[in-house]
C-alpha cells in the first residue's frame, strides 16, 4: 500500500495564529484560555474559552469575500493556505485533479445560524441572506478551500463531533493509499464560541463552570468539572511518499496507523472503562504493525471532564499494559481548550512536530493530581525524548473514536 507523509501544516489556535507558533507556545506551557470577549456571557454560566488572539480575517482575505463565509470556513481557508505555503507544493492544471480536500467541522456555521434566526424573527423571511445556507453547512470549509486552492481531486467533509479532525486526516490518508489522489489537504475547523452553542453544551453538563482561566481546564486533575471550548482550525498536507520525495518536500512525519470505530453505547458518555477507545487504539497499532511499547508519546483526548479523563486513562492502560508506565501522555487541550471538530487536526500537527523535534509538550494546570489517574501526564514542563512513534486520540459525542499513529521520518 502507498505510504503517506505530512509535508505541510497550518493552524489557527488560541495559542498561535500558525502551526509553528502554536507548537512553540505549547512547549512553553502557554495558557490560551481567558475570559470570553466575543459574546455577551452575562446570563451564561460559562465565562471563559479559548479564543483566537490578535486575529483579523481582513489580513488574510478581502472583506467582501470574508462576509460570505462563516467564521469556521474563514479559519479553514487561512489554515489551508498556510499549509500550502509551508509545503511549497504547486497546484497546476496538470496536477489539480490529483489534489483533494477533506476538511470537517463538528457543528459548522453556528454563528451564521444564530444571526439568520435573529434576522428572520425580527425582520421576516425576506431579509434572510441568500448566503445563509452556503455559510451554514459543514462541508463548505472543504468546498471553499477547494475553490481557493484550485484542488479538483476527492473532496469531502467528515462530521464526527470531537473526532472530526482526526477522522478527516485518517480518511484522507486512505484516499491516497488507495491511489485516488497524490495529495490531500485534510483537517478540521470550528468556530463554536456563540451564545447558543455554549448554552447547549452547558445544558448537557459538558462545559466547566469554573470562571478562573488558570484552573478551569485541568485534564487528569482532581476537581475537573468539564471542558473549555476553543476555536480555530488545523490543516495538514498529506502526500504520497514518492511524490513528496520527487519534489524534495520537507517531511514532518509519516502516517502509519489509523483506527476508527464506535462505542455503540451513549450519545455523549464514553463506553464504560474506555472500552471503545481501547479498541480504537489497538486498531491503530495493528494498522501500523507495531507493538504498544514502541509508542513513546500519546497526545490524549484529555478534555478535563470527570468521566472522560478517567476512562481514557483506563483505555490507555488496557491498550499499553506495562508499557503504559513508560509512556508520555499529555493533553494540549489544557492550553488550547477543546476546538471540537478542529481539535484532532491541531493535535495531529502538535504530535508530528513532537516527533520531528523530540520535544513533548506538557499538560498544564497540574496542581492537584487525581489519585485514580497515575500515568505520566508530563506535568507543567515540556520533556525531551527521542521518539520513533507517537499516537493521538480523539473521542467524540455519538461514540465516535479516532486514533492516528505517526512515525518519525528518517
Amino acid at each position: 500500500m502507498r505510504r503517506v507523509v505530512i509535508t505541510g501544516i497550518g493552524a489557527l489556535t488560541p495559542i498561535g495564529n500558525d502551526a509553528h507558533t502554536t507548537f512553540i507556545n505549547a512547549l512553553r506551557g502557554k495558557n490560551g484560555i481567558d475570559t470570553i470577549t466575543r459574546i455577551d456571557t452575562s446570563d451564561l454560566n460559562v465565562k471563559v474559552a479559548g479564543e483566537l488572539k490578535n486575529f483579523n480575517i481582513e489580513d488574510y482575505m478581502d472583506k467582501k469575500e470574508a462576509r460570505r463565509m462563516d467564521r469556521f470556513t474563514q479559519y479553514a481557508v487561512v489554515a489551508a493556505n498556510q499549509a500550502l505555503n509551508d509545503s511549497k507544493l504547486e497546484i497546476t492544471d496538470a496536477n489539480s485533479d490529483r489534489v483533494g480536500v477533506w476538511i470537517g467541522s463538528g457543528i459548522g456555521g453556528m454563528e451564521t445560524f444564530e444571526m439568520a434566526h435573529a434576522t428572520m424573527t425580527e425582520k421576516g423571511p425576506r431579509r434572510v441572506s441568500p448566503f445563509f445556507v452556503p455559510m451554514l453547512i459543514p462541508d463548505m470549509a472543504a468546498g471553499q478551500v477547494s475553490i481557493a486552492l484550485g484542488a479538483k481531486g476527492p473532496n469531502g467533509c467528515t462530521v464526527t463531533a470531537c473526532a472530526t479532525g482526526t477522522n478527516s486526516i485518517g480518511d484522507a490518508t486512505r484516499i491516497i493509499q488507495y491511489g485516488d489522489a497524490d495529495v490531500m489537504f485534510a483537517g478540521g475547523a470550528e468556530a463554536p464560541i456563540t451564545r447558543l452553542s455554549i448554552a447547549g453544551f452547558s445544558a448537557n453538563k459538558a462545559l466547566s463552570t469554573n470562571d478562573d482561566p488558570e484552573t478551569a481546564c485541568r485534564p487528569f486533575q482532581e476537581g475537573r468539572d468539564g471542558f473549555i471550548m476553543g476555536e480555530g482550525a488545523g490543516v495538514v498536507v498529506l502526500e504520497e511518499l514518492e511524490h513528496a520525495l520527487a519534489r524534495g518536500a520537507h517531511i514532518y512525519a509519516e502516517v502509519v496507523g489509523y483506527g476508527n470505530n464506535g462505542d455503540a453505547h451513549h450519545i455523549t458518555a464514553p463506553a464504560p472503562n474506555g472500552e471503545g477507545g481501547a479498541r480504537t487504539m489497538k486498531m491503530a497499532l495493528n494498522d501500523a504493525g507495531i507493538e504498544p511499547h514502541q509508542v513513546g508519546y500519546l497526545n490524549a483526548h484529555g478534555t478535563s471532564t470527570p468521566i472522560g479523563d478517567l476512562y481514557e486513562t483506563m483505555a490507555i492502560k488496557s491498550t499499553f499494559g506495562e508499557a503504559a508506565n513508560d509512556l508520555l501522555v499529555s493533553s494540549t487541550k489544557s492550553m488550547t481548550g477543546h476546538l471540537l471538530g478542529a481539535t484532532g487536526a491541531v493535535e495531529t500537527i502538535i504530535t508530528a512536530l513532537a516527533l520531528e523535534t523530540s520535544q513533548i509538550p506538557p499538560t498544564i494546570h497540574q496542581a492537584t493530581p487525581d489519585a485514580e489517574l497515575d500515568l505520566n501526564y508530563v506535568p507543567e514542563k515540556s520533556v525531551v525524548r527521542e521518539l520513533e512513534y507517537a499516537m493521538t486520540n480523539s473521542l467524540g459525542f455519538g461514540g465516535h473514536n479516532a486514533v492516528l499513529v505517526l512515525k518519525k521520518f528518517k
